[in-house]
C-alpha cells in the first residue's frame, strides 16, 4: 500500500503565562483550514494529538492538560485601530472537538511577541529599544487586549527576571490590558451579571442550593464559596482531580450555572462547551503550602481561589479567570469581594495552587449597571520551538 508523506505547516510552540500552545499565522494554514469549520478543527485536533482515549496526547503537541492542549491563529487585523486578530482554540483531550467559545488569558501574553516576530506588525510601530504596544482583537469574545511587549535591538526581548508562580523559570514581563472585559456571550446579552444579581441562589441537583456569583468578565465564571461545598480553598490539584465524585459535582455546578447565565439552553449542551463557563471556589486567606513547596502565608493574599478548566482543577490560574476574579473583587457584594474582606478595591492578590497572582481592575456603575473599563495583569512569554508541525495528509 502506498502511503503519502506528511504535510508541513509553519508553526511556533510558545509559552504564555502558565499555558503553552501551538501558534499559527492564518496565511500559513492549508487553504481549507483558513476558514472556520470541520477542516480547521480536524487539522488542529491532529496537531495536538486528539482525541486520545489514553488521555496522554502522545501522538501530538499537546501535554494532556487543559493548560497545554491549546492552539492559536493570528492574522493581520480586520478591525480598525487594531494590529492583529487573535483566535483561540481549546482542543479537547479525549473528544473530537475544538471549543472556540472563549479566550485564553495566559496565551494572550504570547500573541504580541508572536505577531512581532512573524512580521504581522507594521515596522513603523515598533521601537528598536523600549516597549511595543500591540493592539489585539480577541476574535472569540470580540474584545480588545493591549499587550506591552519589551523590545531590544529591534527584536522581542524574551529573557528577563520576572517570576510567575506556576512557571519554573523567569522571563521578560509582558503587561496586558483587557479592555472592557465583560464578555459578550450569546444569550447573556453582553451583561457583566447575566442574571442581574451580584449573588444568586443556584439550585444544583444532588448538591443543594449554593450562593453563586456568575459573571461575564474575561471569561464567563461561576464563583461559589469553598465552605459551601466542603473545601477550605487551600486545596491542590490532587485533592480534586483524584476524586471522581468531586469532578462530577463541579461539572454539575458548571452545567446548571451555564443555563442560569444563558450560555446554554439545557444542561446536556454543557458537554460540548467545555471551555466556558469556568467554575471556581473562593475562601478568606489561610496559610497553605503551594504545589512548589513554597509557603503562602495568610497575610500574603487577599483571598484564596481555586478554579477548574476543562473538567480539572487548574495547576495555577487561567488568565481569563484572573480577569474575572479581579473584576468581581472590585465590585462590593460579590462572593469574590466578600472573601477578600469586602469594600472597594482596585487590585487584588489571590492565592492559587501554585502560589499568588495580582490583578487590577477598576469598577464603576453607569445607569445602575456595573462596568469595568479594563483589567490589568502582568505575564511573560517565550518561544519554545519554531519551524513546522507535521500532520498526516488524510487530515
Amino acid at each position: 500500500m502506498n502511503f503519502k508523506p506528511q504535510i508541513k505547516v509553519p508553526a511556533t510552540y510558545m509559552r504564555g503565562g502558565t499555558s503553552k500552545g501551538v501558534f499559527f499565522r492564518l496565511q500559513d494554514l492549508p487553504e481549507a483550514a483558513q476558514e472556520p469549520g470541520a477542516a480547521r478543527d480536524a487539522l488542529l485536533l491532529r496537531v495536538i494529538g486528539s482525541p486520545d482515549p489514553y488521555g496522554k496526547q502522545i501522538d501530538g503537541m499537546g501535554g494532556a492538560t487543559s493548560s497545554t492542549s491549546k492552539t492559536v491563529i493570528v492574522s493581520t487585523s480586520t478591525q480598525p485601530e487594531h494590529d492583529v486578530d487573535y483566535l483561540f482554540g481549546q482542543v479537547s483531550i479525549d473528544q473530537a472537538f475544538v471549543d472556540w467559545s472563549g479566550n485564553c488569558g495566559n496565551l494572550s501574553a504570547a500573541v504580541g511577541p508572536f505577531a512581532i516576530s512573524n512580521g504581522l506588525i507594521d515596522p513603523s510601530r515598533l521601537p528598536n529599544d523600549g516597549i511595543a504596544t500591540i493592539r489585539i482583537w480577541q476574535a472569540n469574545i470580540q474584545k480588545t487586549i493591549i499587550a506591552h511587549v519589551p523590545m531590544t535591538n529591534g527584536a522581542v526581548q524574551e529573557t528577563g527576571d520576572v517570576e510567575l508562580d506556576g512557571v519554573t523559570f523567569p522571563a521578560a514581563e509582558v503587561q496586558l490590558e483587557f479592555m472592557d472585559p465583560a464578555a459578550e456571550e450569546e444569550g447573556a446579552g453582553g451583561a457583566m451579571f447575566p442574571t442581574g444579581a451580584l449573588v444568586d441562589d443556584l439550585e444544583v441537583p444532588g448538591v443543594g442550593t449554593l450562593k453563586a456569583t456568575m459573571i461575564n468578565a474575561g471569561i464567563p465564571t461561576i464563583f461559589v464559596n469553598a465552605e459551601a461545598i466542603g473545601y477550605t480553598g487551600t486545596e491542590l490539584q490532587e485533592a480534586i482531580n483524584s476524586d471522581p465524585k468531586a469532578l462530577a459535582m463541579f461539572e454539575t455546578i458548571r452545567a446548571h450555572g451555564a443555563v442560569r447565565m444563558g450560555l446554554i439552553k439545557d444542561i446536556s449542551e454543557a458537554a460540548k462547551r467545555q471551555h466556558t463557563p469556568k467554575v471556581a471556589f473562593v475562601a478568606a486567606p489561610k496559610e497553605y503550602v503551594s504545589s512548589s513547596g513554597k509557603v503562602v502565608k495568610t497575610g500574603d493574599v487577599d483571598l484564596l481561589v481555586r478554579a477548574l478548566s476543562m473538567g480539572k482543577l487548574h495547576h495555577a490560574m487561567m488568565g481569563t479567570a484572573a480577569v474575572a476574579i479581579g473584576t468581581a473583587a472590585a465590585i462590593p457584594g460579590t462572593l469574590v469581594n466578600l472573601a477578600a474582606g469586602g469594600g472597594e478595591r482596585t487590585a487584588v492578590r489571590f492565592g492559587h495552587p501554585s502560589g499568588t497572582l495580582r490583578v487590577g481592575a477598576e469598577a464603576m456603575q453607569q445607569d445602575g449597571e456595573w462596568c469595568v473599563k479594563k483589567a490589568i495583569m502582568s505575564r511573560s512569554a517565550r518561544v519554545l520551538m519554531e519551524g513546522w508541525v507535521r500532520v498526516p495528509p488524510a487530515v
